[in-house]
């Protein structure tokens, strides 16, 4: 596997809508993949993907790129899913999914559920889209800078989280269990200082408003 940087992140661009005004910063040590139809999301930023994969249902025909990787359009990843194996297989561990949201609720909501594999596996994967950036906490700790404004959500993904505590948001926790069937994190605030989203046993999702991962945030989380 390769050792790539620590700061490097793996960008994939799916099928679904994205900002029309969208620009990646993609340096030299990261991964660009375009999945199925996001390849021609990509060629209108005048990017040139590193791979395309998919199946190419929602593209309509196998694109013209040198990288790219066909899928059975029996299969029992999503083209998202098959991108991210890629970027795992070549060593990255921050992803950043693009196209991934709106459209068919289901597979925004396996988008989600990638997070969750993603944090699992020591990764952090964000979903961009739809003015929403989401991420992923496993056994673990999100912090979260001073700069960051307007609302955040906090869930658990499924069953319960325990141990989880809320620190520098308007509304804290502390130790506290969340469960999956009762949304008591949604729709907290960032309050001008650094916040901290912990959780000891579980997995939570967490939702912040914004169009874009600001990049040293996207590099440094």
């Amino acid at each position: 596997m390769k050792q790539v940087q620590k700061d490097a992140v793996c960008f994939v661009v799916g099928a679904g809508c994205v900002a029309p005004d969208l620009r990646l910063s993609v340096c030299r040590n990261d991964l660009l993949i375009a999945a199925d139809a996001g390849w021609l999301t990509v060629e209108k930023m005048g990017l040139d993907p590193h791979l395309v994969v998919g199946d190419f249902d929602s593209l309509g025909h196998r694109p013209d790129h040198p990288n790219t990787v066909t899928l059975p359009t029996v299969k029992d990843d999503t083209d998202m899913h098959a991108a991210i194996k890629l970027g795992l297989e070549r060593g990255y561990t921050r992803f950043a999914l693009y196209g991934g949201t709106g459209g068919r609720l289901a597979h925004t909501l396996a988008n989600l559920q990638l997070l969750d594999g993603l944090a699992r596996q020591g990764c952090r994967g964000f979903l961009v889209g739809d003015g929403t950036v989401a991420t992923a906490v496993y056994n673990g700790v999100l912090d979260l800078p001073s700069s960051m404004k307007g609302y955040v959500s906090v869930f658990c993904a499924s069953g319960t989280a325990k141990g989880v505590t809320l620190s520098g948001l308007k509304y804290e926790l502390d130790n506290t269990e969340l469960s999956g069937s009762f949304p008591l994190g949604v729709s907290n605030e960032f309050a001008d200082r650094r916040a901290r989203i912990s959780v000891e046993n579980g997995t939570l999702l967490v939702l912040w408003q914004a169009d874009d991962v600001e990049e040293n945030l996207l590099r440094t989380l």
